[in-house]
């Protein structure tokens, strides 16, 4: 007898791949008998490998080895080999498009995403906005396994580390161990788009605000990009307090590790919002250009705790990558470090 096995494909963004996580749990502990393979880009295996004993990983290099039609055969041949029962296509783009076409032709059962993208257009007018709330990606991706014939009746995670946090003893030595009187404070500041990132003049006076009101705090910069090394040894060097996460990790999974133990993170709408959101942490999100209704709030997070703007013209862009209508992205340069502040002071205490 064929034992089910899906196959759960989901390449794209950090923070998209992050979302699934929870659903993809959820369904593994909901269906502990049925077998689930993750299909995505290498650095996501830190999500997936230790998640559930029926969950497995597999990577997949879209940039090398399965480059274009010639390596998404390849990419299909060896996938069929793995005696798949069920195609669970989370990303709906090119690239899962054509491995769906392949295996519909062999007749598998297979079934994608909807990206609800007539909804996200409206919401999106320059005119005639059409401000609904959309589903979130946890609620399209359960459809999609509802669909195969396996319902998600609640999701059930809660976060990638116990509930004393992960390992502190895995990270280098300058983390050390947190104090009770500490406050450990996360401080993500760019995003992959000018859209969705406060700017820099403004957060400084976020962080010289909270190093005063926790005078016993540690604040920690995460991020890995050309933006952070200009921006995060000029922070360290002026507050003592701060600690550039990249020089000290190598892995992923060590920040997750420290986020684990953070009282609060300051995120953009970005991957480290849903990275945060993956340990059971909470996140004072900060939003321009896009905006909670599209459906991209963090796993679990409050939408108290959501800061933006209420302008006319907001969202703009569903993922912030559309240049300012108006040229001076007045949704981010109007927000009082003061508000992010305060929202800080009121979830930490």
């Amino acid at each position: 007898m064929k034992h089910d096995h899906i196959l759960v494909i989901r390449f794209s963004a950090l923070g998209d791949v992050a979302m699934t996580v929870p659903v993809v749990y959820s369904l593994a502990m909901e269906y502990p008998q049925v077998r689930i393979t993750v299909l995505s880009r290498p650095y996501a295996r830190t999500f997936f490998e230790d998640l559930a004993p029926n969950v497995n990983f597999m990577a997949a290099d879209l940039t090398d080895e399965y480059h274009g039609v010639k390596g998404l055969n390849a990419l299909y041949r060896r996938l069929v080999a793995k005696q798949f029962t069920h195609i669970a296509d989370l990303h709906s783009v090119l690239r899962s498009e054509f491995l769906r076409m392949r295996f519909n032709l062999g007749k598998f059962r297979v079934e994608h995403i909807d990206k609800h993208r007539q909804d996200r257009r409206r919401l999106v007018s320059k005119s005639n906005k059409m401000l609904k709330q959309l589903p979130s990606p946890f609620e399209n991706y359960a459809n999609v396994f509802e669909r195969l014939g396996f319902p998600i009746h609640q999701l059930t995670f809660k976060s990638l580390f116990p509930q004393e946090g992960g390992n502190l003893n895995l990270l280098p030595s300058i983390f050390g161990v947190k104090r009770t009187w500490e406050q450990w404070i996360g401080i993500a500041p760019f995003a992959a788009h000018q859209g969705k990132i406060y700017p820099v003049e403004k957060m400084e006076k976020v962080i010289e605000s909270l190093a005063a009101h926790y005078p016993k705090s540690r604040i920690f910069l995460f991020g890995r990009g050309k933006k952070e090394d200009e921006v995060f040894p000029q922070w360290v060097k002026r507050w003592p307090r701060c600690v550039y996460v990249g020089w000290h990790t190598e892995t992923m999974y060590q920040e997750l590790i420290l986020m684990s133990h953070l009282d609060v993170m300051v995120s953009m709408d970005s991957a480290n919002m849903h990275m945060a959101s993956l340990t059971d942490t909470p996140v004072v999100s900060i939003w321009g250009a896009t905006h909670p209704i599209a459906g991209f709030m963090g796993y679990q997070q409050s939408e108290a705790n959501a800061i933006g703007m209420p302008l006319d013209c907001r969202p703009c862009s569903i993922f912030g990558q559309k240049p300012c209508l108006y040229g001076d992205y007045h949704c981010l340069t109007t927000i009082p470090p003061q508000t992010i502040v305060d929202k800080v002071v009121s979830v930490v205490g």
